[in-house]
């Protein structure tokens, strides 16, 4: 004899099905049954890589330009995707891209998260980040450049080759080898330019310069990036994330302290000589391992203890200011 079967939808949006012998009349009269609960697929929301993007990007103070950049390049890929599907025509846009912005300003961690958009677009086939600087491209004699160069190329194939600091590339003049490495890229750009991404970075002002001595080197950079240094509250911002990251929190006196050491170091520091996010990492490493030797010494360890970093254990750092 078939059985009775009773479904009923709940509000959840799981479905409920009662199996059992008996009659529909016994169940509504409490008669025990057995019950499975099957829970529905949910529909796949539209842009989860860019929603997932957009989660990591929103742990990043600041960066208005950058996160701006990074919506428009996954609306381009987006919708050149949907151009494909109706018969139109795709162009295949060069990505390469210049970051300009002093040091601790976050244009390697962009970087990365550049890489895993464009993995999750299906535009580069890996997306890992290949970290270099001049020494990792130039050699010490003629031909050993470009090979070096060429040898770093292929290792970033499917993902980024991210150069920092590449404004030292060209400041040797016409006899260095790092002219060598810049023609190397350059043919390499166009010859490999939808099998690699091209990030050089560097400080703002040592990077215009370097453009100035290789004209047609901006063409070929589609993308440039402004990363602005941040300002006090910014730092603070930063700082705040990174306490709760780690699980500790400032005393209000330590806040305070940190705040106008910062405010003090912005006013003195040449910008390019200041470490920005680097630097108050710094301080709260220091502050942390300086709160573990005062709690030692103190022999105290209740909960609260093991969370504030007070004001004597908010070490400055000894970064020098000119």
């Amino acid at each position: 004899m078939e059985q009775d079967r009773a479904v009923t939808y709940k509000t959840n949006g799981q479905i409920n099905i009662v199996l059992n012998n008996q009659s529909k009349e016994k169940i509504e009269n409490n008669v025990s049954s057995t019950s499975y609960d099957l829970k529905i697929p949910k529909v796949e929301e539209k842009h989860t890589v860019l929603k997932e993007i957009e989660n990591e990007m929103s742990s990043l103070v600041g960066m208005n330009e950058m996160k701006r950049m990074i919506k428009e390049i996954y609306a381009w890929i987006f919708i050149n995707k949907k151009r494909e599907e109706q018969g139109l025509k795709a162009g295949k846009q060069a990505l390469h891209m210049m970051y300009k912005g002093n040091p601790g300003t976050g244009k390697t961690t962009v970087a990365r998260l550049v890489g895993k958009l464009f993995f999750q677009m299906n535009v580069l086939s890996k997306g890992h980040l290949i970290e270099a600087e001049r020494a990792d491209l130039v050699g010490e004699y003629i031909g050993h450049t470009a090979q070096k160069t060429r040898d770093l190329i292929k290792k970033a194939l499917g993902g980024i080759l991210f150069i920092d600091e590449a404004y030292s590339l060209a400041r040797g003049g016409e006899k260095d080898f790092g002219k060598e490495a810049i023609d190397t890229l350059v043919k390499h750009m166009e010859d490999k330019q939808h099998d690699f991404v091209l990030i050089l970075a560097g400080y703002p002002r040592e990077m215009d310069n370097f453009l100035s001595l290789n004209p047609g080197l901006l063409s070929r950079f589609p993308l440039v990036v402004d990363f602005p240094d941040y300002s006090v509250d910014d730092l603070m911002d930063i700082s705040l994330r990174m306490m709760t990251e780690r699980e500790y929190r400032f005393s209000h006196d330590a806040m305070l302290k940190l705040k106008e050491h910062l405010m003090v170091v912005k006013t003195m520091t040449t910008p390019a000589k200041f470490s920005n996010g680097r630097y108050v990492r710094n301080i709260i490493e220091k502050s942390i391992r300086s709160q573990a030797m005062r709690l030692l010494l103190t022999d105290k360890y209740n909960r609260d203890d093991l969370l504030t970093i007070k004001s004597q254990d908010v070490v400055l750092s000894d970064e020098k200011v000119n």
